[in-house]
């Protein structure tokens, strides 16, 4: 056969084609090796080898240098890049290169363990993450789902007073039971000098705390961010090293005027002029929440019924509330400027609606430091119960109280709204007469 080969002028050229052809298929083309001075004056934009290691390239982008690694892995065709020129001298390229072609053919793919190597990264990065990034996270998470702003702004103050100074800093991984500990017995101290541990002097607003920071720590474990039982939690665990809630906790009162006082309270009150003053009066007739009176708006007032609807979104229980307006509670809006573009009953004057504070700040103008708004609540509470003859479940309802008992709120659907009426007028007539003691 070859014999016939060399007889054939015909098939020698096409054998020495075949042959040159399949060189350049399968064996690299060696490229001068190239020094830095020469490398140095290549500017022309594209690919150029540069010799020493197979495949080893400089690609030149604009203003841009670099080294790529071209090579094949598993059969594929595969482009590496080894850094910028500026970072990465001559020498180190070509190590570099020399040593990823060594790996390759030791069966290891050199890409691929750049990718699991970033992962590893990002996800020791993440596991980092402190106590606060990861309660930050978490507020923002469920922020949404809260029924109140009052409610973020309790999470994020009682946070920031307690727990970060402690624990904030720390790897939320590494939060241990002694750590909740630390936060839930560091040393408190009240106005009057009293001091103990935080659980036992203020147990409601610790107990609070220990409930957010094992909110925070279920979260990050279920985030992949920590592993391991929660050691905020209270049943099982917590309940064996600290005193038992109710053995130490102290039901938190607001601050109330004795009902007698009321009368003389309301005549003071009628003197001071002001958005705030009235808010504070409208709240006291109608037996409402600071939250419910700020933000009621002339929409919500039907005049002809003598009724007010409070929306469900502003309601503590997240349900509508109809409250029966007296003749003094009409008198007052009667009396209240209308402002056009502004709906709100009470504006404020220099922010978009009356502050938590503003009521309050009513209150210290009169000398009346040791009350609260919320605890005119509890004067009308006191008042219907012990002067009046009516029914616990229509005093409950005025003050949009769930019933306690399930059963009786199972059968009792209605709002009793025309009971009401006569509840809020007497209640009215009441503040309007001044009782001397």
């Amino acid at each position: 056969m070859f014999d016939k080969i060399h007889q054939n002028p015909v098939l020698i050229c096409y054998v020495n084609c075949y042959a040159k052809t399949e060189a350049q298929t399968y064996m690299p083309k060696i490229a001068r090796i190239l020094k830095k001075l020469e490398i140095d004056k290549i500017k022309a934009e594209g690919l150029h080898a540069v010799g020493g290691v197979s495949g080893l390239h400089l690609q030149i982008k604009g203003n841009s240098r670099s080294w790529i690694l071209y090579t094949m892995i598993r059969g594929q065709r595969r482009k590496m890049g080894l850094g910028s020129c500026e970072d990465v001298p001559l020498a180190e390229a070509r190590d570099k290169a020399r040593e990823l072609r060594r790996q390759i053919r030791n069966g290891i793919d050199p890409i691929e363990e750049r990718r699991e190597a970033k992962a590893r990264a990002r996800l020791e990065a993440v596991k980092t993450r402190t106590f606060q990034q990861c309660a930050e996270a978490y507020i923002m998470a469920h922020r949404a789902g809260w029924e109140s702003a009052k409610h973020l702004q309790q999470w994020e103050l009682s946070l920031a007073k307690y727990v970060y100074p402690i624990i904030g800093g720390l790897s939320v991984a590494n939060i241990d039971t002694g750590l909740v500990m630390q936060v839930l017995q560091q040393p408190v101290k009240e106005k009057d000098g009293t001091a103990d541990t935080f659980w036992n002097l203020r147990t409601v607003t610790a107990d609070r705390v220990r409930s957010r920071i094992e909110n925070v720590l279920d979260w990050a474990r279920t985030s992949g961010l920590r592993e391991g039982e929660n050691p905020a939690r209270w049943q099982g665990h917590l309940e064996h090293k600290l005193p038992a809630k109710n053995k130490v906790q102290k039901v938190e009162h607001f601050e109330a005027l004795p009902y007698a006082g009321i009368g003389a309270f309301m005549a003071g009150l009628r003197k001071y002029e002001g958005t705030e003053a009235r808010a504070l009066e409208f709240s006291i007739l109608t037996a409402s929440r600071s939250n419910e009176v700020r933000l009621a708006t002339w929409e919500e007032i039907d005049f002809s019924a003598r009724l007010w609807t409070v929306p469900d979104g502003r309601m503590k229980g997240r349900k509508e509330h109809r409250v029966p307006l007296s003749d003094a509670a009409i008198r007052l809006l009667d009396a209240l400027p209308r402002h056009e573009g502004n709906s709100l009953i009470f504006p404020a004057q220099r922010a978009a609606t009356l502050s938590n504070q503003s009521l309050t700040t009513v209150l210290h103008r009169m000398g009346h430091r040791g009350i609260t708004q919320h605890g005119f609540r509890s004067t009308f509470r006191d008042w219907a119960g012990e002067t009046t003859s009516y029914p616990r479940e229509v005093i409950e309802h005025a003050l949009a109280h769930k019933l306690k008992d399930k059963a009786e709120a199972a059968y009792q659907r209605g709002d009793m709204f025309e009971k009401r009426k006569g509840l809020m007028e007497d209640w009215a007539r009441y503040c309007g007469t001044v009782r001397t003691a």
